[in-house]
């Protein structure tokens, strides 16, 4: 009897992992989640037969736990990611370190694919310490496993988001809006195209960078108004000087939580969209869904009477 094909997904249990497991377990194959707390990714086990979806402790940290992860794995995919710093040196121990650590025992260990979950800006001279920490781990990455293949996501919306979710959440209890860096370009994608995109890499196999943004380029402040409008909300919309938001977001970064930190303020000051020249969904075979055929089904609780009743406009 032939053996299924293992898959094994750093970051299972996240907002992206579940749409990854979910494919994989889809297309047939064992997979391995592969999480701190194994116990949070239980709830993704019927997305598969019996024993098709197995979650399993693993830390980037720990080597002995991620070489047990990808031992006889054929696929290996990390998502692993941060957005801020729970101390100084996480980004570049999570992003860089962590995922380096990943391909070079999935090399050893005889991975025939392995999948690395960037970001658009991803760059050495980045102005954030993000997004040089994620250019450095792409670098690791192709280092240890040349036929590695990088995806960079724009923005990803999903019904499980922290992006529309948070500001939904906003303007459900504010009468005042706050918008930060709102000529800033961004292009959503669907978590479920990005997950399509994890698929198909591995069956390219070739290696490469692929961007992924979703078939429109929004500003920061369309996104708003849109969302706004999607809400039937019409809070007053205080566009923050840079100045002001930089003393608040090292306010901020102090908070449990971290809301909102310097860092993640500087990425939020430029744009986020697919390069011109670069590979993305198009070359990959996958045509991104519109953000207004989505998001509006799952911001609908957060509308006056939770949804329950349609308002006058």
């Amino acid at each position: 009897m032939a053996t299924r094909s293992v898959a094994t997904v750093f970051g299972g249990s996240g907002f992206l992992g579940r749409y990854v497991v979910k494919r994989l377990a889809q297309q047939g194959h064992v997979v391995r989640v592969a999480v701190r707390r194994p116990a949070r990714a239980n709830e993704l086990r019927p997305m598969g037969r019996v024993g098709q979806v197995v979650p399993l402790y693993a830390s980037l940290a720990d080597e002995a736990s991620i070489a047990q992860a990808v031992e006889g794995a054929d696929i290996v995919v990390n998502l692993v990611g941060i957005l801020a710093e729970a101390r100084a040196g996480d980004f570049m121990r999570v992003h860089a370190d962590g995922a380096g650590r990943v391909a070079r025992l999935s090399a050893a260990a005889g991975a025939g694919a392995l999948v690395q979950m960037s970001a658009i800006g991803a760059a050495t001279d980045s102005p954030s310490l993000y997004g040089r920490s994620k250019q450095a781990g792409e670098q690791a990455v192709h280092d240890a496993f040349p036929a590695a293949v990088v995806l960079r996501p724009s923005i990803v919306f999903g019904p499980e988001d922290a992006f529309f979710n948070r500001f939904a959440g906003i303007a459900r209890l504010a009468p005042v809006f706050p918008l930060f860096c709102g000529d800033t370009k961004f292009q959503p994608v669907y978590a479920g195209d990005v997950a399509e995109a994890v698929l198909r890499a591995v069956e390219i196999g070739a290696g490469g960078v692929f961007e992924l943004g979703g078939p429109r380029v929004w500003s920061f402040r369309e996104l708003m108004v849109w969302m706004l409008h999607e809400l039937r909300r019409k809070p007053r919309i205080f566009e923050v000087p840079m100045g002001l938001a930089r003393l608040q977001a090292s306010i901020l970064e102090h908070v449990p939580g971290k809301p909102l930190t310097r860092d993640q303020l500087t990425m939020l000051a430029r744009d986020n969209v697919v390069s011109d020249g670069m590979a993305g969904f198009e070359e990959l075979g996958i045509a991104p869904t519109p953000l207004e055929l989505v998001v509006p089904g799952y911001l609908n609780r957060y509308r006056p009477g939770g949804g329950k009743r349609e308002l006058p406009k």
